[in-house]
């Protein structure tokens, strides 16, 4: 099937991964894996796949800033002109492309203008990619100096993390109501040259806890208590709101569970508690929570630390070529 015409989904069936278009093409420019730079002050990163349907109805999936990729409304390509609306936020977005770069801009629900986008044309995913040629180097204990290798990524917030006895925890709390007192910061390895690699670690996650483990500062693996829910693209382990699990694997709330997840050549293999949950997944972009949308350079490992509690220990990266 022309990936043209194949229309990114949002895992609608357990296994399905979003899959970004073919290169450029100059009689639809429009069409493309878009990286975005938005205008606001923080939580600069989104992502758009341009695509057409099998009846060549234009599609965009794009991720605003937080939360999932979603697919847009009233979505029109006009030579290398579009624009779409976002189905919840309200907002209408007006641009143009050209062979690499693409510019926009936001008008709000009111007719007022919003935010700037910027943007580039991400290449083609290697095809035939899998995770299992990746050839490991040595482990990097990033644990192994406690908070020490670690910082906080925003400067507000509460920092709730500590470390004890082998164990880094964010410990947030809950409110009156019984509901997560949230408010916390997020933490990352002051270490910043991470880019392809295995990274393996123990996580526990209370009862209705909801964290995340971001390679690179840019991609979600899930930590979530998701045990006995139907498996969906934000369950334990997911590349989060991209690609559901193949099968549940999570154990239930206060357990231990270990997590392995590869990252190379722009794909994605998790193994939960020993079983294979996602296999060379094409990574098509950045999720919800991302320092930013540029997918081609090293990073950082971050943990989300703002929604709830969550311990994590035996934490162990080993770069990937």
């Amino acid at each position: 099937m022309n990936l043209k015409l194949l229309i990114p989904c949002l895992a609608a069936f357990a296994g399905c991964v979003c899959r970004a278009p073919a290169d450029y093409d100059k009689n639809d420019p429009v069409v493309g894996n878009w990286g975005l730079e938005l205008g606001y002050d923080d939580m600069k990163a989104g992502h758009m796949i341009a695509s057409r349907d099998a009846a060549g109805k234009p599609q965009a999936l794009v991720l605003w800033r937080w939360a999932s990729p979603e697919q847009m409304t009233n979505v029109v390509f006009d030579g290398n002109r579009f624009s779409f609306e976002h189905p919840y936020w309200g907002f209408r977005v007006e641009g143009e492309v050209t062979a690499k770069d693409l510019v926009a801009k936001t008008v709000r629900k009111d007719g007022k203008p919003g935010a700037t986008v910027k943007g580039w044309r991400n290449p083609p995913i290697p095809a035939g990619v899998s995770t299992k040629d990746a050839k490991l180097g040595e482990p990097v204990d990033l644990l192994k100096d406690g908070l020490d290798g670690w910082e906080a990524l925003e400067k507000k917030g509460k920092f709730g993390w500590s470390f004890k006895d082998g164990v880094l925890s964010n410990k947030l709390g809950l409110k009156a109501d019984g509901s997560w007192a949230g408010g916390g910061v997020n933490l990352r390895t002051k270490r910043a040259d991470f880019y392809d690699f295995n990274l393996e670690y123990d996580v526990r996650v209370p009862k209705g806890s909801n964290s995340g483990v971001y390679l690179r500062g840019r991609y979600e693996c899930q930590v979530v208590d998701s045990y006995g829910r139907p498996v969906n693209e934000h369950n334990m382990g997911a590349y989060y709101g991209r690609v559901v699990p193949k099968v549940a694997a999570e154990k239930p709330a206060g357990e231990w569970q270990h997590v392995s997840v590869t990252l190379y050549k722009r794909h994605l293999t998790v193994v939960l508690n020993g079983t294979t949950i996602i296999e060379d997944a094409p990574v098509v972009g950045v999720t919800g929570g991302a320092v930013d949308a540029n997918e081609f350079v090293p990073g950082f490992i971050y943990l989300q630390g703002d929604h709830s509690d969550a311990d994590y220990k035996n934490m162990i990266l080993r770069p990937a070529r």
